[in-house]
């Protein structure tokens, strides 16, 4: 369990990971905290957007859409490898999910139940990554891309003290999501834990 970071102390972080990080407007206050508490966070979820263009990712992404307002995650990283930030605080990423599976992140087992309920407010308790693909299975995810969802989990299970097993796909949160399809997340812990060391 950890308070979330600052907002300049997440960017410093994504910095110091090596990271290209691009500020978009006013994301430091942009946010859905009137919704509800943000905070104490347990763990990073990885997305797909289902979307086409950087700059339209970005912009849904931000803004969000109708039935769904943004921010639509903290950080938006593009094919490019680049991570832009939209917003900090609460943010409409994670959705309901499995009260199990949150146990296990915050437990950091090796293993995560199924996700079969829809109990447990994850938007409140996970930071969160979107990531530029269709979510086809066939759209490619370029090496820079894949890097860079590396270097920004790991970024942040750094400054907790965590480790890979604190980073989950939205597949294996909530019942019925398919993100990130592309990769396994089996894989980008993987590389996360390999980055850690």
């Amino acid at each position: 369990m950890a308070p979330p970071m600052s907002a300049s102390a997440f960017l410093r972080a994504l910095r110091a990971e090596g990271l290209t990080v691009v500020e978009v407007g006013d994301w430091r206050d942009h946010n859905r905290n009137h919704k509800g508490p943000w905070g104490p966070v347990h763990g990073v979820m990885i997305h797909h957007t289902v979307t086409k263009g950087s700059k339209a990712t970005v912009d849904i992404c931000r803004k969000g859409y109708s039935g769904l307002p943004g921010p639509l995650c903290h950080g938006v990283i593009t094919k490019d490898g680049r991570v832009h930030l939209v917003g900090y605080g609460r943010a409409n990423h994670a959705g309901l999910g499995d009260d199990d599976v949150l146990r296990a992140v915050i437990a950091e087992r090796k293993t995560f139940p199924p996700d079969n309920e829809a109990n447990t407010d994850g938007n409140r308790h996970f930071y969160g990554f979107e990531c530029e693909n269709l979510g086809d299975g066939k759209d490619p995810w370029p090496a820079a891309q894949l890097e860079a969802i590396e270097k920004a989990a790991a970024a942040v299970c750094r400054h907790h003290g965590w480790n890979e097993q604190s980073v989950i796909g939205h597949l294996e949160w909530q019942p019925g999501k398919v993100d990130p399809r592309g990769f396994t997340m089996a894989s980008m812990r993987k590389r996360i834990r390999d980055r850690l060391k």
